[in-house]
């Protein structure tokens, strides 16, 4: 299996971030989406989503185990 890479457009780096968020204007409470972030991106890509006032958090990505 090959590493999760960063889901910034353009970037190949290993994902080290989950950004988890959600479109509350489209999505139930429950829905999370999740993007992979390298340590690079993952404040932009967390920005991003907070501009648009989506609740969004950020969580180390499981090592060995389960991604989401």
């Amino acid at each position: 299996m090959t590493a999760p890479v960063c889901s910034r457009a353009g970037c190949g780096s290993d994902a080290a971030w989950l950004v988890v968020w959600r479109n509350p204007r489209i999505h139930s409470p429950e829905r999370r989406k999740t993007w992979a972030a390298c340590d690079e991106h993952v404040d932009y890509l967390r920005e991003y989503l907070a501009a648009r006032d989506f609740p969004v958090r950020t969580e180390p990505f499981p090592r060995g185990g389960d991604a989401a």
